[in-house]
């Protein structure tokens, strides 16, 4: 997928200045504006402020190398649906509802013993609300403020690369792939659909049906902690375990 690749985090947050506290307050009640106008998103004020999740949309909680690589692997496929970072975790927009079917596709796919590393976020949970002036992207291995190629023009990122807060605190929850004002959001998020979704371009042209996102993310996922594993077994000279090619 155009714009991500291997991912330098951003560092854990850092504590907020008492300078700063002021203009965080003034600048989260603007950004809860921008979500609850702009896109319909209900919020939780705060600093930052939080997006109540299982009212538009449920998220997709994995370890962001993995959430990456399911990115790459699903390609066209994966392009559509809102995607946020925040230190190494991905989150992954999808149909509300769908954290209540997580625990059974994964049964369903055989996944269900292997205590992977997923998590799904549904009604009455909370979400980091990301900047929605201020974007990222991995390239080259390297983390970027600012608008990337993902962001669509109509977005209030677009056409400020390199811009961001500079005062934000680091760390902070930032959308690598941000809802789109003036689109329709449920109709862009996996569901739970053989089928898949239909985007306003046609059949084919949405994002995975839940069933193939959720596949293949708890694939990349379990890949990360076999090579993780086979690498701490060659330091201590131990037999490494069968992995996947």
């Amino acid at each position: 997928m155009a714009g991500i690749r291997s991912a330098a985090l951003p560092s854990p947050r850092r504590p907020v200045p008492p300078a700063f506290e002021g203009s965080e307050g003034r600048h989260g009640d603007r950004t809860r504006l921008w979500y609850e106008n702009v896109l319909g998103w209900p919020t939780v004020p705060g600093v930052p402020p939080r997006l109540a999740v299982g009212v538009r949309f449920d998220v997709l909680d994995v370890p962001a190398e993995a959430g990456r690589a399911a990115l790459e692997r699903l390609g066209g496929a994966a392009e559509g649906f809102p995607v946020a970072v925040q230190e190494d975790r991905m989150r992954l927009l999808i149909a509300a509802g769908g954290a209540d079917e997580l625990p059974g596709l994964l049964e369903w796919l055989e996944w269900g013993g292997l205590g992977l590393d997923l998590r799904a976020l549904g009604e009455g949970r909370l979400m980091e609300a990301p900047d929605p002036w201020s974007t990222g992207t991995w390239t080259a291995g390297t983390w970027t403020a600012g608008a990337g190629r993902d962001v669509p023009r109509e977005h209030p990122a677009a056409g400020r690369p390199g811009a961001g807060r500079p005062d934000s605190p680091q760390g902070a929850a930032v959308w690598l792939r941000p809802p789109v004002p003036g689109r329709e959001a449920v109709a862009s998020l996996p569901t739970l659909s053989a089928m898949g979704t239909r985007s306003s371009r046609g059949v084919g042209d949405g994002p995975p049906d839940l069933v193939r996102l959720v596949n293949t993310v708890a694939t990349q996922i379990h890949r990360v902690r076999l090579r993780r594993s086979g690498a701490g077994a060659a330091v201590h000279g131990v037999g490494q375990p069968l992995a996947f090619s």
